[in-house]
């Protein structure tokens, strides 16, 4: 199973981003996609940005998985 999780881009530095994602800050790739500016939502999977996504779709994401953690952590 595949898994890309949305993050926000905080900065970018050429063709590398670094994104917000639950919390945590990586940098990620940006080749794959066009037209980016810090504040845009991304989904990342395996250390690159692979499409953008609508923020509120991705904060919808982003909160169900603060939900699933709270579960683990019960």
């Amino acid at each position: 199973m595949c898994l890309a999780l949305p993050g926000k881009i905080i900065e970018i530095k050429g063709k590398t981003g670094l994104v917000e994602m639950l919390g945590v800050s990586r940098e990620v790739s940006l080749e794959l996609i066009k037209d980016y500016k810090p504040g845009d939502y991304v989904l990342v999977h395996a250390g690159c940005a692979i499409s953008k996504v609508d923020e509120e779709e991705a904060i919808k994401t982003i909160e169900l998985f603060n939900e699933l953690k709270e579960m683990d952590n019960g």
